[in-house]
């Protein structure tokens, strides 16, 4: 149980960079953009397809994340300049990637498990420092052997990785291009009022958007050992999954707080399923019912805590007012 904890925190990071991509389309541009089931595989094409020929592995990770950058700006041209619905733009651009990402692998299924990946020079970097066998130490003179893995190179440095986008997200929001992303995102209408193109706007953030996508794609590719043509089935669900349970659990207070929110969220998520998968009557296939539960309960939740706080600042309030009317009554 804790080795499969500590692979769901490592997964859940990288997720994470997927879930700020989901985040910025579906919170911050208000883009229902299920072009994110495509380009996560699309990314994960293009860094297998080119690693598999020989190409530098993180060469291949930064292609992919142009690769969800050109799908995310296909999605975005195709609904403001063709004129077509939000939804049904992310839901045709998701349709042709299909085709796109068999084209770009040649078979359904590609193997990493062979070569030389971005996991694997991270490995053997961090095994040259030589800290696992420190921290192995640490854990074991406290007691906790049962929680110590083979490496935690890929968690320190994907942290770093996710972090560093992040940052980057929470400075890009609070430029003057940001914050014009941000108000396209909540009245297109004002913003084209001081003369902003709002078209050039949502391109720009749908293409940033499943650039991390595709990104996030191209790590778990390298993470997971393979690249498969339907590894971004119900993709969008998993993002807007983590988006939501930041939001309840960590709060929106401020655009660095959301941010983080989301990194927690697709964390959370990834144990919660993790957890979920261990109980006897649920099995491997279910993950996609458990997300769907998981998002059910996430966007309930806090509407009926809501109520049930409500219920108890009225009951609070008509206590004070029928104790009020008592002391006149007394007075009297």
């Amino acid at each position: 149980m804790p080795t499969a904890l500590f692979t769901s925190v490592e997964a859940g990071i990288i997720y994470a960079i997927m879930a700020l991509g989901v985040y910025l389309s579906f919170r911050i541009l208000d883009f229902p953009d299920l072009t994110v089931d495509g380009s996560f595989v699309t990314g994960a094409a293009v860094s297998a397809v080119l690693i598999v020929n020989g190409v530098n592995p993180f060469i291949a990770t930064l292609a992919s994340l142009v690769a969800g950058f050109i799908a995310g700006c296909i999605t975005g041209v195709l609904h403001t300049k063709g004129k077509i619905n939000a939804l049904l733009s992310g839901i045709l651009m998701m349709i042709a990637l299909y085709s796109i990402n068999l084209r770009i692998m040649g078979t359904s299924n590609i193997s990493l498990l062979r070569e030389t990946t971005v996991v694997t020079h991270l490995s053997e970097f961090w095994k040259g420092l030589g800290l696992d066998e420190g921290i192995r130490a640490v854990l074991s003179s406290i007691g906790l052997t049962g929680f110590i893995p083979k490496t935690w190179a890929i968690m320190f440095f994907m942290l770093i990785v996710t972090v560093i986008i992040k940052l980057i997200i929470d400075r890009f929001l609070k430029t003057e291009t940001g914050l014009a992303l941000r108000a396209t995102g909540d009245n297109k209408n004002m913003i084209r009022s001081f003369s902003a193109n709002t078209d050039h706007l949502t391109i720009l953030g749908l293409g940033i958007s499943n650039a991390l996508v595709a990104f996030s794609g191209g790590l778990i590719a390298q993470y997971n050992g393979f690249s498969d043509i339907g590894m971004g089935m119900g993709m969008i669900i998993i993002g807007l999954a983590s988006v939501i349970i930041g939001e309840a659990i960590f709060g929106t207070k401020t655009i660095a707080r959301t941010t983080l929110a989301v990194i927690g969220g697709a964390i959370i998520y990834r144990i919660v399923v993790t957890i979920a998968l261990r109980v006897r009557f649920l099995e491997t296939g279910d993950v996609k019912l458990i997300t769907a539960l998981i998002v059910v309960a996430a966007l309930i939740l806090p509407k009926f805590i809501d109520r049930q706080k409500d219920k108890k600042r009225k009951s609070i309030r008509m206590k004070e007012r029928a104790a009020q009317v008592a002391m006149a009554r007394e007075g009297n």
